[in-house]
């Protein structure tokens, strides 16, 4: 089992596909979209938590930026019906989070917007991973309303690939018109900051 791959990526493809060069060799590594942007560096090197997946004719390895990421892939492949590609698409759409709350609330309509689940697909999930997802992901406690928006706009950024400490920095420089200014015009002031 191949757990951990630690390499200088040397391609990537728009389906969030890496290819890691590790010391001379080219490990090819689906990953969620924005998996890149999120991940932990040693250098100029990626770190990326892997799952080897073994089919009759092919071994493909699959890489997340955190060990929950990880973790949370493998709970989705052991529903039934559910196989790797699906289950990263399911990763690609929501952040773990995000999936933790939509599985808790039985967010249907939510989990059916991800592209390769439809209605029986998103029921299945909610019922196997409630119980599963809550362990791993608890609900929010309750804090004060600016920390959950600074949150969700912390999360929008990582999503779209930018690395957690850029996003936090680039909240962080919001300030005041944390609360004040609709998320969706604080998540382009964010943008703005962060540069093309």
């Amino acid at each position: 089992m191949i757990g951990r791959v630690v390499g200088v990526v040397v391609a990537e493809e728009p389906t969030g596909a890496l290819v890691l060069d590790v010391r001379g060799v080219g490990y090819e590594v689906s990953t969620p979209v924005g998996t890149l942007g999120r991940c932990s560096r040693v250098g100029d090197e990626v770190v990326l938590h892997t799952h080897l997946n073994v089919r009759q004719d092919v071994l493909e390895l699959f890489g997340f930026a955190t060990d929950a990421d990880r973790r949370v892939f493998r709970l989705l492949i052991e529903v039934p019906n559910i196989g790797p590609r699906t289950a990263l698409n399911v990763l690609s759409a929501l952040p773990v989070a995000d999936l933790a709350s939509a599985v808790r609330e039985g967010d249907i309509a939510r989990l059916t917007r991800i592209p390769g689940i439809g209605k029986k697909s998103a029921e299945r999930l909610g019922l196997e991973l409630r119980e599963k997802m809550g362990q791993l992901a608890p609900g929010p406690s309750a804090g004060p309303p600016l920390q959950s928006e600074a949150r969700r706009i912390v999360s929008a950024l990582t999503n779209m690939g930018y690395r957690q400490q850029e996003a936090e920095r680039a909240v962080a420089a919001l300030g005041e018109r944390l609360g004040e200014a609709p998320t969706a015009d604080l998540l382009r002031e964010a943008l703005a900051s962060l540069g093309p």
